[in-house]
């Protein structure tokens, strides 16, 4: 990306009734006054304020009524000169318009680029530019809630505090290596390894976080699998709330599997309709079997749905089957309105839950028990905490696996190997908020974004 540049983009979505176009750079002014026309002047004494005029696309035209707010960096979100206009929408006006800004001197922006222009002129961290993509592809408002507070920097303040008392025991081991004992007076080595301790336990505090970063962010995916016929997409239809899997009394209808986000006690799940897993010499329906069966191997929970009105037996061998000892399974008897003793109903060797989809028994229950296979191994965040995602956690660990040597050189006196140990740390604690990153995790993180971002 080259940062010099003015910017233009289309940052409405799709259809909206309102395009907006964003410009940022120092020609954001000069672009402005070409394509926008008003008896109110664009200047410094008008920043801030929606403006009421004309743009004009191009010089055959006589435009359309468009409002124009012009911002004057560095208080903006990028941190340079900001002009937005705001006219009619539609993707064939708003392609329009944003051809009129680049004829008049503006490139088209990159993906996340005005996000990594607030980045690279101080505005946010890195950890606050991730939040912006988790913000737009929260699936919940969970997720919602955790983009709003790492954005408001609640993470990166962490990592920085813990990053900043490296710091400083790098300080006195450098300067230990300069100066003569007798000439400063230094810090105990005692009063530094208490330091560390707390160190240490803040980074592991940290990285035990991930996993409900990664639940919260990405969610989970949990399977309905199971025989033809045992109620798999009318369940997912009813955790749905709508009509997504087509439902027959046909065995075999499912060919394919179908996958749709739903929230479960404020968890993100990926439900995954599948085939029924029965030996079948249909081509079709085969391969659409071995896709039940990678969804199964791929799945955070699965969801084995059982038909209580079938042969019992054949019903719990079919899942021994398929299912050995998989602790993330939940055992889900459904069709329990058909028989007249729940008690003929076995054991399984998984959690049991006992359903009725079609008039909408237990499911509750089995919510209940999603929630559970979910957090089983896990304690669920507080309401204050900001968990961290899979690229923090990475550079956590290597803090941690490098203090171990540090804090053996730090004992031992041996100040220059203490310092490159305590230097590595910062340059990864650095990685997680930008001060020490590369161009290279840069453009992973900025490449998840959308145009207009």
């Amino acid at each position: 990306m080259n940062d010099s540049d003015t910017i233009a983009a289309i940052c409405s979505g799709v259809g909206s009734s309102i395009a907006i176009i964003r410009i940022s750079g120092y020609k954001a002014l000069e672009i402005g006054r070409q394509i926008w026309k008003s008896k109110h002047s664009l200047n410094i004494e008008s920043s801030r304020k929606f403006l009421l005029g004309r743009i004009l696309p191009s010089a055959d035209t006589s435009g359309e009524v468009a409002f124009a707010v012009y911002m004057k960096g560095p208080d903006t979100f990028t941190g340079e000169d900001v002009l937005e206009i705001h006219a009619h929408g539609g993707a064939t006006n708003s392609r329009r318009l944003l051809r009129a800004a680049i004829n008049a001197g503006a490139r088209q922006a990159e993906a996340g680029e005005f996000t990594y222009r607030a980045f690279i002129n101080g505005k946010i961290d890195l950890t606050q530019a991730e939040a912006v993509c988790d913000f737009i592809s929260a699936h919940n408002d969970n997720a919602l809630h955790l983009a709003e507070r790492q954005m408001d920097g609640v993470l990166g303040k962490k990592i920085k505090a813990v990053r900043e008392k490296v710091m400083n025991i790098l300080a006195e081991c450098e300067a230990r290596v300069d100066f003569p004992e007798d000439e400063l007076d230094f810090i105990p080595i005692q009063e530094h390894l208490k330091v560390i301790e707390s160190i240490e336990k803040e980074l592991r505090k940290l990285y035990e976080t991930k996993y409900e970063g990664k639940v919260i962010r990405d969610g989970v995916r949990a399977v309905i699998a199971g025989r033809p016929n045992a109620g798999k997409s009318s369940l997912m239809n009813l955790l749905l709330g709508y009509e997504r899997a087509i439902t027959t009394d046909i065995p075999g209808t499912t060919r394919d599997t179908l996958e749709e986000f739903v929230n479960i006690r404020g968890i993100p799940v990926k439900l995954i309709d599948t085939a029924g897993l029965r030996d079948s010499d249909d081509i079709i329906e085969s391969m659409g079997i071995q896709k039940t069966l990678d969804s199964i191997e791929s799945s955070q929970v699965i969801i084995w749905l059982l038909d209580a009105s079938s042969d019992i037996r054949d019903e719990l061998a079919a899942m021994t089957q398929y299912l050995n000892s998989a602790d993330n399974a939940i055992a889900v008897w459904n069709k329990t309105d058909l028989i007249k003793d729940n008690k003929i109903l076995p054991s399984a060797p998984f959690e049991v839950v006992e359903i009725s989809v079609k008039n909408e028994l237990g499911i509750n229950n089995l919510l209940d028990a999603i929630e559970t296979k979910v957090w089983s191994h896990h304690t669920k965040l507080q309401n204050n905490e900001v968990p961290v995602s899979q690229r923090h956690a990475e550079y956590i660990l290597q803090s941690l696996n490098a203090l171990p040597d540090a804090i053996s050189n730090l004992k031992s006196e041996n100040w220059e190997l203490a310092s490159i140990g305590f230097k590595s740390i910062i340059n990864y604690l650095g990685s997680i908020t930008g001060e020490d990153a590369s161009i290279d995790i840069y453009e992973t993180i900025f490449s998840r974004f959308c145009i207009g971002k």
